[in-house]
């Protein structure tokens, strides 16, 4: 079964919507960033035509229900500060899979510990999935500092799991089931229709 509508989900500094066309430069800017994706499965976007072709991607995943692609917005300034996602959900093994990419302008102030926060909130509350999943290169010290404080377990290391720029990278693979998810790890996460 593929994902329901895209919510709209807010947090005390931020908002998770939908990624609009109009993000695009914003999203360029972070994505571009070799020292932003560097640990990603992904190159850096080298010009409008990889931001293009990500947002027809993202297009036709969430016309086909399988992402769920938020624009992480921050209400003080309404500026696009990351994205983060949903995807590879299995409603049948009640699992599925979160990621996130934050701009460097905004490291180190907490957003995306938020936006994941909400998401989680989101995958267990509303999707009802009793395990929300992560891969990150183990040498994303940030990452693995994020997903460790809300909970996620090293489960495995998936040796060369992603080629970028003709290096092998390993994947560090992290779950999270829904009654490991404590309560003071929660920030108010609202869904809007």
């Amino acid at each position: 079964m593929p994902f329901p509508a895209l919510p709209r989900l807010e947090t005390e500094r931020l908002l998770l919507r939908a990624v609009e066309h109009a993000d695009l430069p914003a999203l360029f800017d972070i994505n571009g960033d070799d020292d932003v994706t560097r640990y990603l499965p992904y190159t850096s976007w080298r010009d409008q035509a990889d931001a293009q072709a990500w947002y027809a991607r993202i297009a036709a995943r969430h016309e086909l229900g399988s992402a769920m692609q938020f624009a992480v917005i921050d209400k003080r300034s309404n500026t696009v500060v990351g994205s983060c996602l949903l995807f590879n959900l299995d409603e049948a093994n009640e699992h599925v899979e979160v990621g996130y990419v934050l701009g460097k302008a905004h490291w180190g102030n907490g957003f995306m510990r938020e936006a994941v926060t909400a998401l989680i909130d989101y995958a267990f509350d509303r999707l009802r999935m009793r395990r929300v999943e992560a891969i990150a290169d183990p040498r994303n010290t940030p990452s693995d500092r994020l997903l460790s404080s809300l909970g996620f377990m090293r489960e495995g290391l998936l040796r060369q799991r992603w080629m970028r720029n003709g290096e092998m990278q390993d994947g560090c693979y992290y779950g999270l089931l829904r009654h490991e998810w404590p309560p003071e790890a929660k920030t108010r996460a609202t869904p809007r229709p």
